[in-house]
């Protein structure tokens, strides 16, 4: 297994049809003690324990640094350590730029871009005490290519900020043997998408990536698995491309 007796954390966990919960399912299955985090509506702790004994779930919003350092205060009191985290947060909105409000691009940017900050703050004092950790973020396919097909410029710019910021970690982690990496995935299907796409335009989609197929919540479970492992130990500061080929460059 390979993340036998890891404490993983994961951010915006608890949908059980997205990205964070097939990542949290599949660490898990690998040997991981899971920790998910989520805000109180999406039920965590019912997260956590469909994936079997020895994982919990924690009430956490990413956007308040004291809330994000008190989930981590009560998993170091839990399992004594954090081994990976998975910043994993994030909401979306279909704007066009003129119809972007402040409160819009406020909340987008402070989900996926200042939880990412304050998630990884919260972890980072942890890790160094162990010389320890992989730290892995969720940006996306909009931010590389200037939009995507559901979210609106400002959470093009937000993921972009991911990207930046996950690399400027990297780089001063990196002496403390601390890596710090992130996943670009294109469209997959899960809540965020749902409903919101026709079947013909799926298809139509579908053509236009290699892979002839939209992406599963699996596909970037996989890679974030593969991130939070020994199999990556020399992969820091990287942008791991999970999107069937949609962006080849």
């Amino acid at each position: 297994m390979l993340l036998n007796d890891k404490v993983a954390v994961i951010t915006g966990g608890a949908s059980l049809n997205g990205l964070g919960f097939a990542t949290a399912r599949l660490m898990a299955e690998h040997g991981a003690r899971v920790v998910v985090l989520d805000l109180a509506g999406a039920e965590p702790a019912a997260a956590a324990a469909k994936l079997g004994v020895g994982h919990i779930g924690l009430v956490a919003d990413v956007t308040d640094k004291a809330s994000c350092e008190a989930a981590v205060a009560a998993v170091i009191e839990s399992f004594g350590r954090v081994d990976v985290l998975v910043n994993n947060a994030g909401i979306t909105q279909p704007r066009k730029t003129v119809d972007i409000t402040g409160g819009d691009y406020d909340a987008v940017l402070d989900v996926s871009l200042r939880g990412t900050l304050y998630m990884s703050q919260a972890v980072i004092p942890a890790m160094q005490r162990r010389r320890s950790g992989s730290i892995v973020c969720i940006s996306s396919v909009s931010a590389q290519r200037g939009g995507g097909i559901l979210g609106g410029p400002h959470y093009s710019a937000a993921k972009a900020g991911v990207l930046g910021l996950a690399r400027a970690m990297a780089r001063e982690l990196g002496a403390d043997s601390i890596r710090v990496n992130c996943i670009t995935p294109g469209l997959i299907e899960t809540d965020i998408s749902k409903g919101k796409l026709t079947d013909e335009r799926k298809a139509e989609i579908a053509q236009t990536i290699p892979l002839a197929r939209l992406g599963e919540a699996r596909d970037v479970a996989g890679a974030c698995l593969y991130l939070a492992s020994d199999l990556s130990t020399y992969c820091t500061g990287i942008t791991l491309d999970v999107n069937g080929g949609m962006l080849i460059h």
